[in-house]
């Protein structure tokens, strides 16, 4: 069942691309989330939209806001490919159960066994306020992102 704008969002906790354990509700209260689901790391699109959240930070709501981006890779391959790319954002591995997270927000592709591109805005409360389900070949918009972000 997808998650709907105007609902909860679910609540997860799992490992970045250090090991640490990062849970949706560190950020309640203090910042809204831009939770951002992808499908593989290393990937062409998926490196060129996270590069572009990388260097678009600064004007995607500031210290305001948290990215955090998802996907099924191993916290390994999330700590190579930030590493290589220099992302500061968490990544989270939606390994096992695997895209249980993804599943849990209605953005994981059962046949191919990751996650489209499901981007979604939660805010201080944990209220979903914007959603986008992408389809894998199809990269997010930037743009539709910060205009969202700024009606918060």
């Amino acid at each position: 069942m997808a998650v709907e704008v105007g609902d909860k969002a679910p609540h997860f906790e799992l490992k970045d691309q250090h090991g640490t354990p990062v849970k949706l509700s560190d950020f309640a209260g203090s910042k809204d989330v831009v939770l951002v689901f992808y499908p593989l790391a290393f990937s062409g699109i998926c490196t060129g939209e996270l590069c572009a959240i990388r260097d678009e930070l600064p004007t995607l709501g500031g210290d305001d806001v948290q990215v955090l981006a998802v996907s099924v890779d191993s916290v390994f391959a999330h700590r190579a490919w930030a590493d290589q790319e220099g992302y500061q954002f968490p990544l989270l591995s939606d390994f096992w159960p695997h895209g249980g997270v993804a599943s849990a927000y209605g953005v994981f592709d059962e046949e191919k066994g990751l996650a489209r591109r499901g981007t979604f805005i939660i805010d201080k409360t944990g209220v979903v306020k914007w959603k986008v389900d992408n389809d894998i070949p199809n990269a997010r918009d930037l743009d539709e992102l910060r205009k969202a972000l700024s009606g918060i």
